[in-house]
């Protein structure tokens, strides 16, 4: 039998061989870019989105999507600024950011399950009633003037054993939700009702139960990211987070989440980001010209879920080889925790 940690290694191989291959590449034609400055400097720009990419995985693996993660991460930061400034303390703010962030997620879900309506159009709405939100609290203007000698400036925005605190945030989050999504009875039903709906219904599982805390987590996410955003760049700004949810849904399909539904991967949709930023910071070491920047970005996704693709593929027919040489053994070795209750 498969142990967990060989098969992560499997699933994830395609991705961890791109970003490899990007970064020695890179690395060769300008190597100041591996100096650990600028490595950690990278992976501190890739947080915000990799949080989010963290939670998109669980809508996705429902077939749902959530394209209000933009407009979340913005008012969360807005919101903060506001009551910061407003004379909350900043670690009074924070759950008050994270309850928002979930609450509103949870409310997409709510909309979608019971008025049966697609998530792409009651996110995609969500998305413009939440930066609008952001635009009128902020009076359409930055909020500044934040407290920076407060230790939620210099802890949550500064740096922790050598690294960003919010680089290790993002290890911790996708440690829990990997757990979340492989080892727990709501992962399992996640994954369920995105392989065959139809099957999971009539199985009596709570559809709409799992959804709408699937598209909770996703905003608790985003959450979690305005936090970190708020600490690092000490502000309130209504117009950051522009396409932060289409990076996010691109780094989950990178990193082996399909929108076909039924299986993903969180550390997955983390090195998938962490792609898209090796890009964005490489094009830079290299002077590329600005106008050329989404360009090679889309060239890059391409080439990583191309090549991601064509090994998952091998490994498919090298798996059903083996199941014809050596048959499985029959539902009574199937361990009680891959079976869904």
């Amino acid at each position: 039998m498969t142990t967990p940690a060989v098969r992560w290694y499997r699933d994830e191989l395609g991705v961890v061989l791109v970003l490899a291959v990007l970064v020695g590449v890179v690395g060769l034609a300008h190597p100041d870019f591996l100096r650990p400055v600028n490595l950690l400097s990278t992976a501190q720009s890739s947080v915000y989105v990799g949080l989010m990419a963290c939670g998109m995985v669980f809508p996705l693996a429902m077939r749902e999507v959530d394209l209000s993660l933009g407009g979340q991460y913005a008012l969360g930061i807005v919101l903060g600024a506001v009551l910061i400034r407003d004379g909350w303390s900043p670690w009074l703010a924070l759950p008050a950011i994270l309850l928002v962030a979930t609450v509103l997620g949870c409310l997409n879900g709510v909309i979608t399950t019971y008025l049966r309506l697609p998530s792409f159009i009651v996110t995609l709405a969500a998305a413009l009633l939440f930066r609008g939100a952001a635009l009128a609290l902020a009076d359409g203007k930055q909020i500044s003037g934040m407290p920076l000698d407060h230790a939620f400036f210099s802890v949550l925005g500064g740096d922790f054993a050598g690294a960003p605190t919010s680089v290790w945030v993002l290890l911790a989050a996708t440690i829990a939700l990997t757990v979340v999504f492989t080892r727990t009875r709501f992962g399992a039903r996640v994954r369920a009702v995105g392989s065959n709906p139809d099957a999971a219904e009539f199985s009596g599982l709570p559809i709409a139960r799992t959804r709408i805390a699937a598209l909770g987590l996703s905003g608790f996410m985003g959450g979690v990211a305005a936090v970190l955003g708020l600490a690092f760049f000490t502000a309130g700004d209504p117009t950051v987070g522009n396409g932060y949810e289409l990076t996010a849904i691109a780094a989950c399909i990178i990193g082996g989440t399909p929108l076909a539904g039924g299986r993903g991967s969180v550390p997955g949709a983390v090195l998938g980001n962490l792609i898209l930023t090796t890009v964005a910071a490489s094009l830079v070491f290299l002077q590329v010209p600005i106008n050329w920047t989404t360009f090679a970005t889309g060239a890059v996704i391409l080439v990583a879920v191309a090549f991601d693709s064509v090994l998952r593929r091998t490994r498919g027919r090298s798996t059903r080889r083996s199941r014809e040489t050596h048959p499985d053994p029959g539902p009574d070795r199937v361990p009680d925790g891959d079976r869904v209750r």
